[in-house]
């Protein structure tokens, strides 16, 4: 028997045949029909190219640490729709998908139809209201100036980063991928950032120049100091927090984290309460699923959803400081409109072993197409065309004390960590 939230999950995701939509004006038409809930609480907008599902896990976590009740809404799932939106980190219900679909839905019924993304976005938008957050965190889908989500005034901006990506919507230079993540940037909102390319870097400063607004930059006027047992020192304009540890995997996660403090001292600095107990305990309980998530040690199983070059380079590094007392078997599925070619060559020197498989989502690329270009780089390389397929074959294989990296795409983490569940099922 087919569930009500099927039904409404199906109608969802036949939106996506609208494909991407840059503009602001379907996204302000449905929450306009809603009452315009995203102006019933303050938010915090994060774009960038990577780290912005785990700046807004550190954000949630410190703030609802604090005392505050948080929504945060971040994109693409996992496993279930219902991961998108959540509440003091608990996913939406079934009931309130529905809910929220259905309120959403009565407003589009009389007009175009929104994308995928822009009815999504509504719906959280609208539940976050109805859950009366004093807080809603909001990750861009792409890009910034153009994306749904930009229709709210937050009270900070982070810019996480800047690399080539999605160069069909986006531009194909980093100073014009730049000028599109800058887009958030709005009058009266400070902006931290840790992008560091001069090109990129310039169009972002003359955005907040114009806007007359705070940039604070990794580096600069936000400095960070490893201290050798995992822990780190955060120096900012006014606020400095020694020893603090991080609950994500990788060196990488404590830039994101310091992303994070430094959006949360613009927000003190506006009279946000924030105990330095609740930065520690936040930023130590922050999780956030797929990046560098271990789900098995024996045998050891790493989930990494590294979807880019920039992303596959950290993954590398990782992998070869972190696993390379293990032989190591990497199992990756990645989608026909990225960079695949320089994963590729990325990823495979760090591996003893590739299995390349293709998730259950149409813009996946074919297996047989990368090996033909992954031969190049690394003899052994298999092909299995079904991801839980390349994930039994990757274990069976595992000898005692050899490791498992699944990655290459969200996509393929999300359907990994649904079988070693117990929940696969394809689309």
């Amino acid at each position: 028997m087919i569930s009500s939230i099927d039904n409404h999950l199906a109608a969802l995701y036949r939106l996506r045949r609208f494909g991407i939509k840059f503009g602001l004006e379907t996204i302000s038409r449905l929450a306009k029909g809603l009452g315009n809930p995203h102006g019933r609480y303050k938010c915090i907008h994060v774009a960038g190219t990577n780290g912005k599902g785990s700046i807004g896990a550190f954000l949630s976590s410190v703030l609802v640490q604090a005392g505050y009740k948080v929504g945060l809404y971040t994109s693409p799932h996992l496993i279930r729709f219902n991961e998108r939106i959540q509440v003091k980190g608990v996913p939406i219900s079934d009931k309130d998908v529905v809910q929220a679909a259905e309120a959403v839905q009565r407003i589009y019924a009389q007009g175009e139809p929104p994308t995928f993304f822009e009815c999504a976005t509504a719906m959280a938008f609208h539940h976050f209201a109805r859950q009366k957050v004093d807080w809603a965190i909001l990750e861009t889908g792409m890009g910034g100036r153009y994306d749904a989500t930009n229709v709210v005034k937050p009270e900070a901006g982070v810019i996480s980063n800047i690399s080539i990506e999605h160069t069909e919507y986006l531009g194909n230079t980093l100073a014009k991928i730049a000028a599109e993540k800058a887009g958030i940037i709005k009058e009266g909102v400070g902006v931290v950032t840790g992008v560091r390319q001069k090109s990129a870097l310039r169009v972002i400063e003359q955005a907040a120049a114009e806007k007359g607004v705070p940039l604070r930059r990794l580096g600069k006027q936000i400095k960070i100091r490893k201290d050798g047992d995992g822990s780190f020192t955060y120096m900012g304009p006014k606020f400095r927090w020694p020893n603090v540890k991080v609950g994500l995997i990788g060196d990488h996660q404590i830039t994101n984290a310091a992303l994070a403090l430094g959006a949360l001292e613009l927000l003190a600095e506006k009279g946000l309460r924030l105990a330095d107990e609740a930065v520690y305990a936040g930023l130590a309980a922050a999780r956030w699923p797929g990046r560098l998530e271990v789900v098995s040690e024996d045998p050891m199983i790493i989930l990494d959803g590294a979807h880019n070059p920039s992303a596959a380079r950290t993954l590398k590094k990782f992998l070869e400081n972190g696993m390379a007392s293990r032989r190591l078997t990497l199992v990756l599925g990645i989608l026909n409109d990225k960079a695949w070619k320089q994963m590729l060559r990325e990823l495979l020197p760090a591996a003893d072993r590739v299995i390349l498989t293709r998730p259950e989502y149409e813009r996946a690329a074919d297996p047989d197409v990368l090996a033909s270009f992954a031969g190049s780089i690394k003899e052994s390389v298999v092909v299995a065309p079904r991801v839980p397929d390349a994930v039994s074959l990757a274990m069976e294989n595992a000898a005692d004390g050899d490791a498992v990296c699944i990655s290459g795409s969200l996509y393929t983490v999300g359907e990994a960590k649904a079988y070693l569940g117990g929940t696969y099922a394809p689309c």
